[in-house]
């Protein structure tokens, strides 16, 4: 797996990597998932508690996810990491109303905070990416071109060989992050 070629995408790695890590600690010690977010185990589950279904679901998706996360940032797939930031900012908004309202335990704003400090480093990274791009191509820096013109996924990524012939510049799936 390549490493996150910008800023962004490290962010985007580091949440991929955690809700991988957060999906798997679910899936096989459900327990020590609720302890960390602040929930109550009780010794027992009454029949019709689906406590167990609930958090291997969870577990299941937040897996999916993480493993969705580190595919965008393999390929650089800015649009995602744009898309993140504003269901992030949901996320955190959903969370914190759930811990005001007595929903949650207060622990679990942890959660929340977590979802909004991510999405506001996503979009610091996006921003700074942008900028730092925006500024070699008006410094005239090899390969700047990218990012101005839609060639390769990001400013330091050539332009690679398209399906109409050799040297054909090829948008990459990252292209359009600074405009």
């Amino acid at each position: 797996m390549r490493l996150p070629r910008s800023v962004a995408g490290w962010t985007i790695a580091v949440f991929g990597v955690l809700a991988l890590a957060m999906g798997a600690v679910g899936l096989l010690w459900p327990e020590a998932l609720l302890r960390m977010l602040g929930f109550e185990i009780p010794p027992s589950r009454a029949p019709g508690d689906y406590t167990g279904v609930f958090v291997t679901a969870s577990s299941m998706a937040s897996f999916n996810m993480g493993v969705y996360y580190l595919l965008a940032t393999a390929t650089e797939w800015r649009v995602f990491y744009r898309f993140t930031v504003v269901f992030r900012l949901v996320t955190f908004t959903v969370f914190t109303l759930a811990v005001l309202a007595d929903v949650a335990p207060g622990r679990f704003f942890g959660v929340a905070l977590w979802e909004g400090v991510g999405a506001v480093a996503t979009a610091g990274g996006l921003w700074w990416d942008a900028r730092r791009s925006a500024g070699a191509g008006a410094a005239g820096v090899p390969g700047a071109t990218a990012a101005a013109g839609g060639i390769g996924s990001t400013h330091d990524e050539p332009a690679s060989d398209g399906p109409s012939g050799a040297g054909t510049p090829v948008v990459g799936p990252a292209t359009d992050a600074v405009r």
